[in-house]
């Protein structure tokens, strides 16, 4: 008897990892000579800055990693009561639907450092709202010769004012 053929729905539920999963899968794309990059994020309401900064952190090399801010972590980066407007099921489930990303993984810390300690990204990627030295992360990266790359945002583009405009509306 021939196995199920997976749904669209369990591809894109493939891609979200807990720790112990996402450890086997870098194993296999090193084995495999894949270039890491690792970013991460809230990602709260999805939008055209989201994919135009996604999409060039994919450019940087084979493997898109995106550690995700769980509920938890957003409510502690104080960006507003209403925050995160989605949760972090639906905000994993939609990250991981984009073509260009290969895994999505929660994390509950103030910073992704102890997820870039596992993932050990040969590319670390963040806005350019930040210097490199206020990266979390960036010790680990360089220490181990990659690199942190900075990305522009595309102005005009934001979940805060998304989220202005809708209660102005």
């Amino acid at each position: 008897m021939a196995a199920p053929i997976p749904t669209q729905l369990d591809v894109i539920k493939s891609r979200i990892y807990n720790r112990e999963s996402l450890a086997q899968h870098l194993l296999f794309w090193r084995f495999h000579g894949k270039k890491i990059v690792f970013t991460n994020g809230c990602f709260d309401i999805l939008h055209r800055g989201h994919i135009d900064y996604l999409s060039k952190a994919a450019d940087c090399g084979n493997i898109l990693v995106i550690g995700l801010n769980s509920d938890q972590s957003v409510k502690k980066l104080k960006k507003g009561a209403s925050r995160p407007l989605q949760d972090e099921t639906s905000r994993a489930l939609i990250l991981a639907s984009l073509h260009f990303v290969s895994a999505v993984i929660l994390f509950d810390e103030d910073t992704p450092y102890e997820l870039i300690k596992l993932v050990q990204p040969d590319v670390l990627v963040k806005g350019s709202d930040y210097k490199v030295e206020q990266i979390a992360g960036h010790d680990i990266v360089q220490a181990k010769g990659g690199v942190v790359k900075l990305i522009p945002f595309l102005e005009g583009f934001s979940t805060s004012g998304i989220e202005q405009k809708i209660k102005n509306s």
